[in-house]
């Protein structure tokens, strides 16, 4: 099966500039799909399908991009371009979350290694977040008792301690013991314990990938 090419949007409200950087990530094997307004570009909803990043004009007719930032997927990673930038601003939005911070017109030399290690990095997380989806699919199927089971389990406790603690046989611990790896479908505790430290204490919770409340940073969820 051919491996899906890394897509990176570029958003910039100067249409030449939108096809002049799109022919050069193209040249270099990347998808590339191009937003002339903020707008146009935050109403999509399939933008997590692949890696990426996003190439962002800093300041767009319709938005602030360090505004903007914040309603970015952390998926993917932002490159700013802009055509006046200084020290302050820089700093600014590389504190936001930024990968790269470029100013116009910018060089294929500089722009081109800036997309490969943002998209590198989108390729990383989007892993990550698969890994943990998975695991939390799993461990939805857990019963309650299930879950304290597993819980201590990957304390360290043996199942006659368990039993002393959850007040029940040993014998019942180990069924829901055996429940529990096969749920989780894993074959070792030490595959247990990966699985459990990946979920955290969020088992039941969906997969979330906001910015901090009022931090202005862009992170990712327990992941």
């Amino acid at each position: 099966m051919r491996e899906v090419a890394a897509r990176v949007y570029v958003v910039d409200d100067d249409a030449s500039v939108c096809r002049s950087l799109a022919r050069l990530i193209q040249s270099h094997g990347y998808d590339v799909e191009t937003f002339c307004c903020a707008s146009e570009f935050i109403g999509r909803s399939d933008l997590r399908d692949t890696p990426g990043c996003v190439v962002l004009d800093v300041q767009l007719p319709d938005a602030n991009g360090l505004e903007m930032l914040v309603r970015i997927d952390p998926r993917l990673p932002v490159i700013f371009l802009t055509g006046h930038g200084d020290i302050p601003m820089t700093v600014r939005a590389l504190k936001a979350g930024a990968t790269d911070f470029l100013t116009k017109p910018v060089q294929e030399s500089i722009l081109m290694p800036a997309i490969g290690q943002a998209v590198m990095q989108s390729s990383e997380l989007v892993q990550r977040i698969a890994v943990l989806e998975d695991f939390r699919s799993r461990a939805v199927f857990l019963t309650c008792r299930e879950r304290e089971v597993m819980d201590l389990v990957v304390s360290g406790m043996l199942n006659k301690e368990i039993a002393d603690r959850l007040g029940t046989s040993e014998k019942t611990v180990k069924a829901h013991r055996g429940k529990v790896m096969h749920k989780m479908k894993v074959t070792s505790v030490a595959e247990l314990v990966r699985a459990a430290d990946r979920i955290g204490d969020e088992l039941a919770a969906p997969v979330t990938l906001s910015p901090h409340a009022g931090s202005g940073h862009r992170s990712p969820t327990r992941v």
